[in-house]
């Protein structure tokens, strides 16, 4: 273009939205969530970052649907796990866990940005992309509590600090378990399966965060084996002592 002369301003390239979240994807798993920028996507697509606000108001609305379309795909992978598996809650919730192991540690980027970014602290509400993954870990663990009597902690134990949390959840879980098609018992799901519940998903969570990161307080030679012990820890917490095969 010569110097001096005048800008046109015609209409910005089209972009699809499904070709931005794949390039943002594509960033995000060769590099992380840093490189996951605007500039950066729309440089992959060769169009200028304007063009990707026509879909997406900002950074965080674009990566709120790309946290959704990664929960869909692994609720779909997980679902699939777990119906590979016989008619029983327990060995079907048990293929979720290490499926959901499985695909942090070999997807961590994808793992960071859904479950592991600060923003997610917040107070108004679940997470709406996440109802599909939390569908799949309810539906098996509703077929679970149909089979087995848990073990409930008193509601004496539970802190009292948190039994409001615990009433607004219950609420939310109660919600998700009818969307799955589970025939779940509600009276079952009181405040101590509700507080149960809570506790062993933050073990469960906690656990696969520190092998992820790698941040382990000690080396652990076969982290197979001390996986399958924390399930079936976790499967006696629920008062059920079969063995995590």
């Amino acid at each position: 273009m010569l110097s001096g002369q005048p800008v046109r301003r015609g209409r910005l390239p089209s972009v699809a939205s499904a070709d931005i979240r794949r390039a943002a994807r594509r960033l995000l798993t060769e590099a992380g969530p840093e490189a996951m920028t605007l500039r950066a996507i729309a440089r992959d697509l060769g169009v200028t970052a304007p063009a990707l606000y026509r879909h997406y108001g900002s950074h965080e609305d674009l990566a709120d649907a790309l946290r959704a379309e990664i929960c869909l795909d692994l609720a779909e992978d997980l679902a699939a796990e777990a119906a590979a598996e016989p008619d029983d809650g327990l060995l079907q919730l048990f293929a979720i866990c290490r499926g959901f192991r499985r695909w942090a540690l070999t997807h961590a980027h994808e793992f960071t940005l859904v479950f592991a970014s600060p923003h997610r602290a917040r107070t108004d509400g679940p997470r709406r992309y996440e109802e599909p993954f939390g569908r799949v870990f309810l539906a098996a663990a509703g077929r679970l509590l149909t089979a087995y009597d848990p073990v409930l902690p008193p509601v004496e134990t539970i802190p009292e600090g948190v039994r409001e949390d615990l009433v607004r959840y219950r609420g939310e879980l109660l919600a998700m378990l009818s969307g799955t098609g589970a025939s779940f018992p509600a009276d079952k799901l009181d405040l101590g399966l509700t507080y149960l519940m809570i506790t062993l998903w933050a073990r469960l969570y906690g656990h696969v965060t520190l092998e992820v990161f790698g941040n382990y307080p000690l080396p652990v030679s076969d982290p197979e084996a001390l996986f399958d012990t924390v399930l079936a820890d976790l499967a006696r917490d629920f008062g059920i002592t079969q063995g995590a095969g």
